[in-house]
């Protein structure tokens, strides 16, 4: 069985963003002190939006990671790729919960699309038996 470290470290720094998120959200709604919904509140509003969106891409990309490490498809640029997407999460969510930092959202996002997009495109083609 490979040494799914690539994987694993993923998962791990993964959670820990998940847990910021959490303590974002818990935080706007001790703040406006609302117990259920959004309230109107756009600062949990957004809190919650980056939440979401973080858990709406995260897993297909870390099951990508996982089926291109276990199948032996990994590498640098495998870590790379991990490496970029979860930075990319962390500038989305910080510029998604700010007026002003629309351009650390944007990088957000194009971290998110382009190391996705390649692990996509890695899998068919090992799936092909192309790579």
């Amino acid at each position: 069985m490979p040494d799914l470290h690539i994987t694993l470290l993923s998962a791990g720094i993964a959670a820990l963003i998940n847990l910021w998120h959490f303590w974002r959200c818990g935080r706007a709604r001790q703040k406006g002190s609302i117990a259920h919904g959004d309230g109107g509140d756009v600062s949990l509003q957004r809190a919650m939006r980056a939440h979401s969106n973080f858990t709406e891409y995260t897993p297909l990309f870390l099951l990508l990671v996982f089926v291109l490490e276990i199948t032996a498809h990994s590498g640098w640029l495998l870590g790379v790729a991990a490496g970029l997407f979860l930075i990319g999460r962390v500038f989305h969510a910080i510029g998604l919960n700010s007026d002003k930092a629309g351009m650390l959202r944007m990088i957000g996002m194009l971290c998110t699309l382009i190391p996705t997009l390649g692990l996509a495109i890695a899998a068919i083609l090992a799936g092909v038996k192309l790579i």
